[in-house]
């Protein structure tokens, strides 16, 4: 709820996620797919609402009181890469601390040179500096908390890493370390979820690509086939490909609705150049698009 009225952040939203595999959730900011990754962890505020399921290892991760989620899912069963590492940091605590305190808590290495050495690999495997490893949160830059936060969330080896926004303040070569990195910790009994707008980090890791829009999934598929041939569906995660500077480098037209005044039909008709009547009725996800004229189906009548 907000200014006294309800906003769907995020509905209707279906997809599995089997281990061995990196699934994309992307789209621009705003859409939910954060708010998404929040309620999987139990970090949304206190007036939010949530509906339905979401099964981790047989526990129902959006039922799970905070207890458990505390003690038996965050780190453990799920890892979190924050989108905002310096609300994860604790500030008056250097990082090699913080990454000893998590090694203790998840993998029992409780002193002397193991638990050492146990923090400075977690670093490198975040291409943290070790130098860095006796500064505080306040004294690195933007770029460094980021992968502060990405050694934290490594830890662990949960079965299931959520990664939002993880390449955020990086440069490119470190965009690509760091997401082959989260890679590599996918295994038989590991998965990830990517949340990003960074659409070459998830063209260089994903098997399979989610594009969110106005707080619903409207496209999932093959990440080889998003990317590649035929290319995304829905009109809008086409639009988002050609916004790419290494392809048409052509933006989408217009904004994005506001959450809080969803229209009844299709959300992104009032951008979208293939719009018909028939977009007054809201699309369902079907054979992995939400449109009623997808990219690959001829356009029957011109737009209104």
């Amino acid at each position: 709820m907000r200014d006294g009225a309800y906003v769907q952040a995020v509905g209707g939203v279906r997809f599995d996620l089997a281990a061995g595999e990196c699934l994309a959730l992307v789209g621009e900011s705003g859409c939910g797919k954060s708010v998404l990754a929040s309620a999987l962890l139990g970090l949304l505020p206190g007036n939010a609402e949530i509906a339905g399921s979401a099964l981790a290892g047989g526990l129902d991760l959006l039922a799970a009181d905070e207890c458990t989620l505390a003690r038996t899912v965050r780190g453990r069963r799920v890892g979190l890469v924050p989108q905002s590492p310096a609300a994860h940091l604790t500030p008056v605590r250097t990082v090699r601390s913080q990454l000893e305190e998590t090694v203790r808590e998840l993998t029992g290495v409780r002193r002397g040179p193991r638990l050492r050495a146990a923090a400075e690999e977690a670093a490198e495997r975040a291409a943290f500096p070790a130098g860095h490893l006796d500064r505080h949160p306040h004294e690195l830059s933007g770029g460094l908390a980021q992968r502060a936060a990405t050694a934290l969330a490594l830890v662990g080896d949960a079965p299931l890493l959520l990664a939002d926004e993880p390449t955020t303040g990086l440069d490119r070569d470190l965009v690509e370390r760091t997401v082959d990195e989260l890679r590599r910790h996918i295994g038989a009994e590991r998965a990830l979820l990517l949340i990003t707008h960074d659409l070459a980090a998830a063209e260089r890791i994903a098997d399979r690509v989610a594009v969110m829009y106005a707080s619903r999934i409207v496209e999932l598929a093959e990440a080889a086939a998003f990317f590649g041939d035929p290319g995304p569906r829905h009109p809008y995660a086409r639009g988002l490909l050609d916004a790419l500077p290494d392809r048409e480098f052509t933006p989408i037209p217009g904004m994005p609705p506001e959450l809080g005044a969803l229209p009844a039909g299709c959300a992104f008709a009032a951008r979208c150049d293939r719009a018909t009547d028939t977009c007054a009725i809201r699309p369902a996800l079907a054979d992995g698009v939400a449109c009623h004229h997808p990219a690959t189906v001829p356009l029957e009548a011109p737009r209104a």
